[in-house]
Parts: C-alpha cells; sequence; structure tokens
C-alpha cells in the first residue's frame, strides 16, 4: 500500500492507471458526490466543512481523487501537495468521525458499482487515509 501522501499511483497493469481502469473521471465524481450528499446531512461531520457550500469541498475531494489514482494533476498544479494532515488539523478527527466518513464513503463506492478487486483497491486506500487522518482520540 502507498503511503496516503502520496501524490499519484502510477500505472501498474501494462500502463493503465488505476484511474483509467476505474472509468476515470466520471467514476470519481459518482463516488465523490454520493459522498457529499452523506456529509451534508451527517450531524457529526458536517460542522467540519465550514463552507456554507459543499461544492467547493467536493471539487477538491473530487481533484484530489482523480489525482492520486493517475488522473490529471489540477490538484497540485491549483492547490499545491495535499499535505492531507495539515489540512485537517483544524478538526477534531475522532475515531467516530473516522467511522461517519467511511460510512459515506461506502456508500460512494458502492454507488460506482467498481469490480470487487477495484472496490477493494480503492476501499483499502480510504480505510489507510480515514485512520492516518484520526488526530483526537475523545
Amino acid at each position: 500500500m502507498p503511503p496516503v501522501h502520496d501524490v499519484t499511483i502510477e500505472p501498474d497493469n501494462g500502463g493503465v492507471t488505476f484511474y483509467e481502469e476505474i472509468g476515470g473521471y466520471d467514476t470519481i465524481s459518482t463516488i465523490v458526490h454520493r459522498f457529499y450528499e452523506g456529509v451534508a446531512t451527517d450531524e457529526l461531520l458536517r460542522p467540519m466543512y465550514p463552507e456554507e457550500d459543499l461544492g467547493p469541498a467536493e471539487e477538491r475531494f473530487r481533484l484530489f481523487l482523480v489525482q492520486y489514482w493517475g488522473g490529471p494533476t489540477t490538484y497540485s498544479d491549483t492547490r499545491g501537495h495535499p499535505r492531507l494532515r495539515m489540512r485537517h488539523a483544524p478538526f477534531a478527527v475522532t475515531p467516530a468521525a473516522k467511522d461517519r466518513w467511511l460510512h459515506h464513503f461506502r456508500d460512494g463506492l458502492d454507488a460506482a458499482e467498481l469490480t470487487p478487486e477495484q472496490d477493494a483497491k480503492f476501499w483499502d486506500y480510504v480505510t489507510h487515509a480515514a485512520q492516518f487522518m484520526v488526530n483526537t482520540l475523545d
């Protein structure tokens, strides 16, 4: 498993990136949109998003995942290095928040209808990343 802070995943199956393999931008958009539909009504997570409109956060997360999985580098071109822990430091990311985040992400992955292998690869990454973001134990 590559470190959470890596910016992109290199192609590992004949030059095709995982991004391309899963259907590219449209697939990641499906995942992220469903995720944010859940976050919008989640009493624990919603307060962690200070913007009234979740659209900008959804776009940032979409671009991050696009780049991470081997798509265009728009995220780092516009925002620099992801610095995930630093960007999340102002928020109390508890184990309960991690679990709620993963719940909504699971809904997003289910909506994308990936193959079992693709789903497992994506899920392995996000569960590792979610645990990495926990910064408060209570």
